[in-house]
Parts: C-alpha cells; structure tokens; sequence
C-alpha cells in the first residue's frame, strides 16, 4: 500500500521517501548526504570564525616569535658555550635550518600547550558563556556533531600551530644563516629538500602530540560556562604531566602520560628516521582522544543548554 510519504515493501517500490504526486524516491542515501554536506559546512563554519578571531592570530604570532627570537639572539650574541641551551642550538649558525627544529623543542614543553590549550578550552564553554550554545543545537547541528567539529577545528589549530613555528623558523633561519646539506642525529648528511621534509614530519608528530591534550581540553570545557577556567586547566594538566614524568619516582605512570613522547621527534632526525616514538605516540593520543572524547559526549548530551 502506497501513501504520501513512504511506500512500503510490499508494493515492492525502493526503501525511502516518496513525494506523493510526483513519485519522486528519495532514498535512505539523500539524508546521508545532507547529513554529510550539513557537518561539512558546519565544520567549514567553524574553522572560518576560529580564524577570523584576532586571538587566534595573536596566539601564532606569540608562537612566531619564538624562532624569530632564537635566530635573532643567535645572530647578534653567537654561539651559547658547547652543552648549554635547547637542543640543536649549536647547529643553527652552521645551518640555518635547524633554527624551527630548536624553537619546536623550545615551544612544546610550555608554549605549544598554552596556545592549544586556549583554543580548546574555549570549544563549548566559550559558545555557552556567550548564550550562543543552545541556538547551534536549535539549528540543529546535533550535539555529538557539533562536538566532533570543534574537535575537529581545534586539531587544525593544532597543525596550523606547529606549521607556523617549523615554517617561521625555516624562513628566518634562512634569512639570517648560511643554509645547507643537514646533519642528521645519526652522522649522515641528507639534502635541504630531505632535511625540510623530515622537518614537515617533525611538525606532525608534535600535532600528534597535541590531540590527547586537546581531548582533555574538550571535556573540560563542557564542565563549565567559564572559558578561562577551562583554559587554565588544560594548561595546567599539561605542566602537571611534565613534572610528573620528569620524577623517577613515578616510572611505572610515564607511560600513560600523554606528555610522554612529546620530545620524542628528534628519532626522526636519524638515517633511517625510526617510526617507533612516533607510532607509541600516536597509539597514545589516541586513546586519550577515546577516554576523553567518550567524557565529553557523555556531559554533552546530559547538559542544560537552556539554562
């Protein structure tokens, strides 16, 4: 039997929607693909008012700074006595190159996490204290989509993050120092386009390094209205890990610290680059990203946006 909205088996017409008159089917298929185009361009949204703040700017700038500094200093003041300072300092007036290796080692203890932090404490606690949150729900974006998004725009602030120091560090060191053939950590010598493409991958696994963090900020910021409070936290959390993985005392939980592998990129500055570091990381992130995530659907879909 045949009605206005949907035919069933038995008339033997295909499973989906049909507008009466016309006959027109629409399959199960046009609502994936509307679902599909709709978080798309909600994601698209997203990413366009992320960057569209002037504190997301101020936020990469602050990070640019960082090797423009380095290099600077280095130009002016010379080398730092043999053994002092981050790692691959004494490199950088050999090979300019090595000025965004130095400031990723500089940014991702400190730095990094605070800008990251900032951004991803702000996700949900940032539309709610601004009475935006209920309307994106009324919109509907759905509230496990509307989720998936914002993580989804932090995890490309968290790329754009790492690029702008790697890429910065790279023109400025170019700029200010002789550039050439790049010395691994292994002895051998690769050209500068191997050398900038192991410098690419550099910068993905500290954005790798990033996305538990970036989990933990999520949740937080579902717990609160407060932005600044889940900010902090976040940045907080991650100098807390540090200092815990810093104590041998606690040996048997640095494993489970997400903080644990964030220096473990120099592995990929070896002939050949060693890939374990980077897939223990990897494994790691992502089961923050699970646990977390799993946190944050849970307080999503339980919380008063109309209050």
């Amino acid at each position: 039997m045949t009605s206005a909205g949907r035919v069933d088996g038995e008339a033997g017409a295909p499973a989906g929607r049909v507008d009466g008159e016309a006959g027109v089917s629409r399959p199960a298929s046009t609502a994936r693909a509307r679902v599909i185009g709709g978080t798309l361009s909600l994601f698209a949204s997203e990413l366009l008012t992320l960057f569209r703040r002037r504190r997301t700017w101020a936020l990469l700038g602050a990070l640019a700074l960082i090797p423009i500094l380095i290099a600077v200093a280095i130009r002016i003041a010379g080398d730092a006595p043999s053994g002092r300072g981050p790692a691959f300092l004494g490199q950088i007036t050999e090979n300019g190159l090595f000025v965004g290796i130095t400031a990723m080692v500089v940014a991702t203890p400190l730095f990094l996490p605070l800008t990251i932090g900032v951004v991803a404490g702000d996700t949900i606690a940032g539309e709610a204290s601004h009475g935006t949150l209920r309307y994106l729900l009324i919109a509907p974006a759905g509230r496990i989509r509307l989720l998936a998004v914002k993580y989804a725009a932090t995890a490309v602030f968290c790329a754009a993050a790492t690029l702008t120091v790697v890429v910065v560090g790279t023109l400025i060191g170019w700029a200010l120092f002789p550039v050439g053939p790049v010395t691994l950590l292994s002895g051998a010598t690769v050209s500068v386009g191997e050398g900038l493409v192991r410098f690419l991958a550099i910068a993905a696994y500290v954005t790798v390094s990033m996305l538990g963090m970036s989990a933990i900020g999520l949740f937080l910021s579902t717990l609160t209205t407060v932005p600044v409070g889940a900010m902090a936290a976040t940045a907080i959390l991650a100098v807390v890990a540090q200092i815990m993985g810093a104590l041998p005392q606690l040996e048997w939980l640095h494993p489970w610290l997400f903080t644990e592998y964030w220096l473990g990129f120099a592995d990929l500055l070896r002939q050949p680059p060693v890939w374990d570091s980077f897939a223990d990381n990897a494994l790691l992130q992502a089961g923050y990203l699970v646990v977390f995530g799993a946190l944050a659907v849970s307080r999503m879909v339980t919380k008063d946006v109309l209050s």
